[in-house]
């Protein structure tokens, strides 16, 4: 079968048009490049919609903003029942994109994932091969309980998530943008999981936790899902004007000492550092990789972005060490045995490191 024929009978169906790259997205005309305070005053209503149904989890919404306006992942960890998949769910309908949910058994095949190549007969007769798209095929997928499945299938992200493709049987289809991943674990049950390896959790650009409410918060929650008007969220933005937002926030200058101590700090989460405070020495095995680096400059100048600058500083970075380093920080055994935790090493990194004074 042929490459072109598989190509004329994937146009035939909305959804192949979408996994061949999103033709009718191309065809949209080009939102308007955005201005910093434009670009703020979006952020402002993307947020102020999304707490409209998520409560009293201010910090994780500002976080997750900032994992897609990066173009980058996002991995949560809490209980259930903390409103992981409302999240998302808000998210998409706020910035009116599509959405899918998929949940992670350790029966999935990243055929589940992908899609696959099926026999279809036209109205000829004729058997063609037409590429049927699996759920990855969104711009914001929820990758529930992602530990519970094979490390077959969490491979099966890999691609989509550094390459925003996928490739089966030896074609490539390209991933409409935005495209965002946010997984989810679950921390209390871990009788039956795969934790996700080094190179995996890498891919993500923040690692997020997610608090259980004060009692204040849970009234009300409970005042607005048990009542008669359940809140929704209106749509502010549009899938455009998310790509528009990613490309702005590259444009952010960064001078040369903030982006030094960016790389300091990252050095210094390595045990053999010159930097390294004792903790790093005495309980971590590896620290960050390059990735961490560039999480900390790019989530640093989103930060500065919603901060209305258009300029980094080195509180702009700190403001983002935690959630984007503290998965990519590897403890030795000593250090999981007395239950240093991933964020106390990273405040004792940031303590450690003096940023250098400019004249």
């Amino acid at each position: 079968m042929t490459e072109q024929a598989i190509g004329r009978r994937t146009d035939d169906t909305p959804s192949s048009r979408s996994a061949q790259g999103g033709t009718a997205a191309a065809s949209a005309p080009s939102p308007r490049p955005l201005s910093p305070e434009a670009f703020a005053d979006l952020a402002q209503a993307i947020e102020g919609e999304v707490k409209r149904v998520i409560v009293g989890q201010d910090e994780l919404v500002r976080q997750t903003l900032i994992c897609l306006i990066a173009n980058g992942h996002a991995l949560l960890e809490g209980v259930p029942g903390l409103g992981k998949t409302l999240l998302v769910r808000t998210i998409s309908d706020v910035i009116d994109c599509s959405f899918n949910r998929i949940q992670f058994t350790p029966d999935l095949m990243p055929a589940d994932i992908l899609g696959t190549n099926i026999l279809a007969e036209d109205e000829g007769g004729t058997r063609r091969f037409r590429f049927q798209p699996g759920p990855i095929f969104a711009n914001l997928i929820l990758a529930d309980e992602i530990n519970r499945a094979t490390p077959k299938t969490q491979s099966a992200l890999l691609e989509a998530m550094q390459e925003q493709q996928v490739s089966v049987a030896r074609h490539r289809y390209p991933l409409e943008p935005p495209f965002f991943v946010l997984a989810t674990q679950n921390p209390l049950e871990m009788e039956g999981t795969y934790p996700l390896p080094e190179a995996q959790l890498d891919r993500f650009l923040f690692k997020l936790w997610v608090p259980f409410p004060t009692e204040e918060t849970l009234v009300t929650i409970i005042e607005r899902t048990t009542g008669a008007d359940q809140p929704r969220a209106g749509n502010v933005a549009s899938a455009g004007e998310i790509v528009e937002m990613q490309r702005l926030a590259r444009s952010v200058p960064i001078a040369a000492h903030v982006t030094a101590y960016a790389v300091s700090v990252l050095a210094a989460t390595h045990p053999d550092g010159p930097r390294a405070p004792r903790l790093v020495k005495e309980y971590v095995r590896y620290g960050g990789s390059p990735r961490g680096a560039q999480a900390l400059v790019l989530a640093g100048k989103i930060n500065a972005l919603l901060s209305g600058r258009f300029n980094v500083s080195v509180d702009d970075i700190r403001a983002v060490a935690l959630p984007a380093l503290r998965h990519r920080v590897i403890r030795n055994f000593e250090g999981e045995a007395e239950g240093i935790t991933p964020d106390a090493i990273v405040r004792a990194t940031l303590d450690a490191v003096v940023p250098a004074t400019v004249d």
